[in-house]
């Protein structure tokens, strides 16, 4: 239901609470009294036939006693009297209701039914809910405690969302013992309605709300999520503790990949691409919190250590290469300050052992000469009791010495009781306090990891050389005819050759005779492999013999194989051999492959191949669709990667094979949702070229069809137009690509100031990389972007206009805008790419289509009219807004006129 009603939940003027109790230790007390004493300014009505009135508060007898419209109810009566609940909130038009009660899906069949009669409910009556099975909510910064934990926190501009109530309950205590604040704090319970995608997307448009964590057991409507992430992790982090890292889940799969692309090593591979930091334990998901509550985020991994103590500086410098980082050597003019005041024995380096009897003005000096070096990101304080120095005063400096630092700077104290005053001095100051250091450095390296998150989604991907081109009839026909597991050896070669992937030709042969037969037909060396669906690892069972270079050797490998296989499994279906040339020697041997993940579909695999594929388990996963950037990075998350480049005397591969590989398969990936695991091992390279000597895919019915599989959504091709502008040019009309930034960057340097202004509403010298990814980098779900390219230009440079209209989370709600190059205005680029844009929107369900205009840009407001916008002038500024109601006019997606 996206976002529809949850500012009343969050912003409500008056609340009902059922089952508001009198009774001491009841959450029925426990909820009136929070929001009494947590100061809401709203109205509050209790409900429970019981009372007459409530701590003051007049109480009626039945939801259905109370005035329409009320704006939240909190539900606190057993789970099984909320349907009957529910149905009167719809009736008297309420928008959310927060069901505390537990007793749903947790517990059985019975559960789940009593919760799917009030999700249908709710949902036809557009009533909101949270939970149930949840402790509420709270808004410090608006005196709002709708849930039943005992204490207001602080305000702050932290948002925390957890699945789990036990785990809402220690952040708070955590939190109250740093001084910690939010902005929000939500337990979302079994998220019958409200989720995490809809949390995220809330959160992401909440100004109080700076930084995002969450605690995650499962997900819901996974691709919902995953836009929504990607969409606010650009402008806020989000850090996710996700449960259940253990293998213990993980069943056994039929393929290489399957084995390796376990559910939990998915997660991590999704919530990379989503541009979210994964922390480990509720201990990290804290220390990220702190730092993130209260401290600028690093811009790199330059950090300073300043330390009275060796031992303690040490320790963070091995938390540091556990990460594979080192501490920023510090430059020549930082020495000389140092050297200056320090005595001579202190480290020279970094960290900075500035001695154990340091005093606060020592600390005070050093940390100075920190602030003034430029190569730093990050500073971090350790304090170590010693017999002469005082936790205190050190404490009261660094406090005064942080304020308007552009880059964190954070503290660990060690100690006990001796250190409790100090502690509290610098959490009142805004300093993030850690008891260890590698507890601080490993928060201080999320923050770093979200930062090259922010950079990796920025960074532009560049094109392939060359256009790729896919057989989809050949494939489909082939994937046809296989109703359930694996396809004939020489199908899977075949299909992954309609997608332009490099396979060694395979021969079948039923007898000895017709392998001796092929071999000549093939030449020597040669490579003869089992055939038998029974049978994954062929190696495990003798099934493979290499480098045959006579009849006789085939003659040998035909009956070696065939009695070793007797051996190894009797009761094997045998379909023959098959026959493939031979590579001596390959430089490198890989594993690409794919699994059909059952929350986050099809989930692509690449690392180190061979035999020792499952013992090294040297991997990395990544979600289709895929991009030469995408494809690049996967690769370099392997340790494969380091030998790939080039190792002694093997030659590099040609990296631009692999990503092409990796982008061919992404494609046969979304194109067919019925391939549920595909292997491709080993790829051999051999003088820098891959090929793939081994294929096998597995067929499995699904009833999804091609797209809605993914939960990013793919190039929408189906977009794609032709036309011809006014003076007769033709014109190529499609959706924007991550690698379309160089057009965007041709574009705008041939626009002229006034065009600029009416577009971006003020002077704009240039596209710097954040708004070029915000032009180029799209979610097809929630942004409709076209472009409209010269089909006769030689260059690439070729864009002559652009439209979007971007979609609120709600899903039925999009803003426009037009922008055409100077030179060709007024040949009707304009008009067709917004009424393109158009159709897409009312194809994809929006009811509203809204912008604002410059009031002296004419022809924009000419042909806003021409497509059946109303006009309005805002009262306040005397522009424009105009609006289109789909349902006020007759505009059809098959209706457009070019």
């Amino acid at each position: 239901m996206g976002q529809y009603h949850l500012k009343n939940m969050f912003n409500p003027r008056h609340i009902a609470v059922v089952g508001a109790s009198k009774k001491k230790g009841t959450i029925g007390h426990a909820l009136m009294t929070n929001l009494i004493e947590g100061g809401f300014s709203g109205k509050i009505l209790p409900v429970n036939p019981k009372y007459k009135t409530l701590q003051g508060h007049d109480c009626v007898k039945s939801v259905r006693d109370l005035m329409p419209g009320v704006d939240l109810a909190i539900i606190a009566t057993p789970i099984h009297t909320a349907i009957d609940i529910v149905t009167d909130c719809v009736e008297k038009k309420m928008r959310s209701a927060i069901i505390i009660s537990a007793g749903g899906r947790e517990v059985g069949d019975q559960g789940r039914k009593i919760e799917d009669q009030i999700q249908k409910i709710a949902y036809d009556g557009g009533l909101r809910i949270l939970g149930p099975n949840c402790m509420g909510l709270i808004r410090p910064g608006v005196n709002l405690n709708a849930g039943f934990a005992s204490d207001m926190p602080r305000a702050g501009n932290l948002a925390v969302v957890s699945q789990s109530g036990a785990i809402c309950g220690a952040i708070l205590d955590m939190a109250a013992k740093e001084r910690m604040g939010f902005s929000h704090f939500i337990s979302i319970g079994s998220m019958l309605d409200i989720d995490f995608g809809d949390m995220i997307d809330y959160l992401g448009n909440d100004s109080s709300a700076k930084s995002i964590l969450l605690y995650i057991e499962n997900l819901t409507h996974v691709r919902k999520f995953m836009s929504a992430a990607r969409s606010v992790s650009r402008v806020k982090p989000i850090i996710v503790l996700k449960s259940g890292r253990s293998p213990a889940g993980e069943k056994a799969a039929a393929s290489h990949t399957g084995a390796m692309a376990g559910e939990d090593a998915v997660y991590d591979a999704a919530f990379k691409r989503a541009g979210i930091v994964r922390v480990d334990s509720i201990e990290e998901l804290f220390d990220c919190a702190e730092l993130m509550a209260k401290q600028p985020r690093p811009r790199g991994p330059r950090l300073a250590i300043l330390t009275n103590g060796g031992g303690p500086g040490v320790m963070a410098v091995d938390t540091l290469a556990g990460y594979g980082k080192a501490p920023e050597p510090l430059d020549p003019e930082t020495i000389q300050a140092l050297d200056a005041f320090l005595p001579p024995f202190w480290s020279r380096g970094n960290p900075i052992d500035i001695l154990g009897d340091a005093t606060a003005d020592r600390f005070g000096q050093a940390l100075s000469a920190c602030f003034k070096s430029k190569n730093l990101d990050g500073v971090l304080v350790i304090f170590a009791p010693q017999a002469i120095a005082d936790p205190l005063p050190v404490a009261k400096m660094l406090a005064s010495a942080v304020s308007g630092r552009e880059y964190p700077v954070f503290a660990c104290w060690m100690g006990g009781e001796s250190i409790e005053k100090s502690v509290a001095v610098l959490n009142d100051a805004g300093v993030p306090t850690y008891d260890t250091p590698e507890r601080a450095v490993r928060s201080f390296l999320y923050m770093v990891e979200y930062a090259a998150n922010l950079e990796t989604l920025i960074e532009v991907p560049p094109k392939m050389t060359r256009n790729m081109e896919f057989d989809q009839k050949k494939a489909r026909s082939l994937i046809d005819g296989v109703k359930e597991g694996f396809m004939p050896e020489a199908d899977a070669v075949e299909m992954l050759t309609a997608y332009g992937l490099p396979v060694i030709t395979a021969k079948t042969a039923v007898t000895e005779a017709q392998a001796l037969g092929m071999a000549g037909e093939i030449g020597f060396p040669l490579v003869m492999k089992l055939l038998s669906p029974d049978i994954t690892h062929k190696t495990d069972a003798g099934g493979i013999c290499l480098d045959l270079r006579s009849n006789e050797d085939v003659s040998r490998a035909y009956q070696q194989i065939m009695s070793s296989v007797l051996q190894y499994k009797p009761d094997a279906e045998i379909e023959g051999v098959t026959l493939q040339p031979y590579f001596s020697n390959p430089d490198f041997e890989i594993l690409m492959g794919a699994k059909r993940d059952k929350g986050f579909g099809p989930v692509i695999l690449f690392g180190m191949g061979g035999i020792f594929t499952e013992v090294l388990k040297d991997r990395s996963l990544g979600l289709p669709p895929m991009n030469r950037l995408l494809a690049l990075r996967l690769m370099q998350e392997t340790r494969v990667y380091t030998l790939l480049k080039g190792y002694r005397n093997r030659p590099a591969a040609n990296m631009e094979k692999l990503e092409e590989m990796i982008i061919r398969l992404s494609q046969l990936l979304i194109d067919f949702p019925q391939i549920a695991e595909l292997d491709m091992n080993p790829v051999l390279i051999k003088d820098g070229s891959p090929v793939a000597v081994d294929a096998r895919i597995r067929i499995s019915p699904t009833d999804v069809c091609s797209s809605l599989h993914l939960v990013i959504s793919p190039y929408p091709e189906e977009d794609e137009s032709l036309m011809r502008s006014t003076d007769g040019l033709k014109i190529f009309i499609r959706p924007v690509k991550p690698e379309d930034a160089p057009l965007f960057t041709a574009l705008f340097k041939t626009l002229t100031p006034t065009t600029i202004y009416y577009r971006f509403f003020g002077a704009l010298k240039g596209l710097n990389p954040e708004l070029l990814a915000r032009f180029t980098q799209i979610d097809y779900d929630r942004e409709i972007a076209l472009v409209a390219l010269d089909e006769t230009a030689q260059t690439d440079d070729s864009m002559l206009g652009v439209a979007r209209i971007i979609g609120e989370p709600d899903g039925k709600t999009g803003e426009f805008s037009v922008l055409v190059g100077d030179a060709w205005q007024g040949k009707g680029i304009g008009s067709s790419l917004l009424e393109r844009c158009l159709a897409i929107a009312q194809k994809q369900g929006y009811e509203t289509v809204h912008g604002i205009v410059l009031r002296e840009n004419r022809n924009m407001l000419a042909l806003g009219k021409k497509l059946g916008f109303e006009i309005e002038k805002d009262p306040d500024s005397c522009d424009c807004n105009l609006v289109i109601h789909f349902g006020k006019q007759n505009l059809k997606p098959e209706g457009l006129s070019h």
